[in-house]
Parts: C-alpha cells; structure tokens; sequence
C-alpha cells in the first residue's frame, strides 16, 4: 500500500514515494495555492537580512529595534560587565545567570527568587514572575 503527502494544503495528493521536483510543483496536475507557489520560487534567493552594497559584496543591515546596542545604566554595567547592549541580549545574559545559580523556584518555575545581584537591576523585588523580568528592565535601557 502506498502513501500518500498533502502539499501545501491543496487538495491534490501526490504518491508518497514519487519523486517531485520544482517543475512538478508549478505543473497543473498538483494545484498549490499562489501564495505557496511565491514562496517556494523565493527560496533559492538571498537572506533578506543581508543586502547588496555598490560593491557587489553582501552586508548585514544595521540593528534596529530591541535588537539595537543601547547604552545602560550602571547596575546593569555591574550585572552585565558592558556599556552598551541589545535588549534580547541583556535578557538572554539575566536567563543564563537565573540558570547557572538555580534561582528558578522548584515548586513552580515561573517564578525567579532573587538573589542580592540580581535585586540590584530587578527592583529590589525578592520573588519574580519571568514575564515581569522584561517590563523590570525598562528603567536600565536610556
């Protein structure tokens, strides 16, 4: 018995153990909805994180956003060691250090007990909610 694959969510069943290539997918006997078609056309191109200078050669597009370097404020230069940080990375640093000193609450994992380092940029708060950490950084970001 063979088996059969749904692409792309188009009611056309193509047998499992067939063999299908680019021109397959565009042909009339395997219907793909348009939207699909443009996205497999797109994937042999470029990242669209990349562009192309006046030289030919291809560079990363600058930060923007929270992914942006920003400067901050002193206790988190003490927490954190740098001056200036994107905002993904101080949290991703305050994950890593909740991890390395086991501060996640063993009963329920959702809340971060502080200790004296990490009071110092969370508000002085004892216990934490870990979605609260993000909203607890905004005074630290200029």
């Amino acid at each position: 018995m063979s088996a059969f694959i749904l692409l792309g969510g188009s009611t056309s069943f193509v047998p499992a153990e067939a063999e299908i290539n680019r021109a397959a997918l565009f042909s009339s006997s395997i219907r793909l909805p348009i939207w699909r078609r443009a996205t497999l056309s797109l994937r042999g191109s470029a990242s669209s994180k990349t562009s192309i200078t006046s030289e030919g050669t291809a560079s990363k597009k600058p930060a923007r956003g929270i992914t942006k370097p920003r400067p901050v404020s002193p206790a988190m230069q003490a927490f954190l060691g740098v001056s200036e940080i994107p905002r993904t990375q101080a949290l991703k640093h305050i994950w890593d250090y909740i991890k390395a000193n086991n501060l996640q609450d063993p009963e329920n994992k959702k809340i971060i007990v502080c200790d004296e380092k990490l009071k110092s940029i969370l508000g002085g708060r004892d216990r934490v909610g870990f979605l609260d950490i993000s909203g607890l950084l905004n005074p630290h970001f200029k």
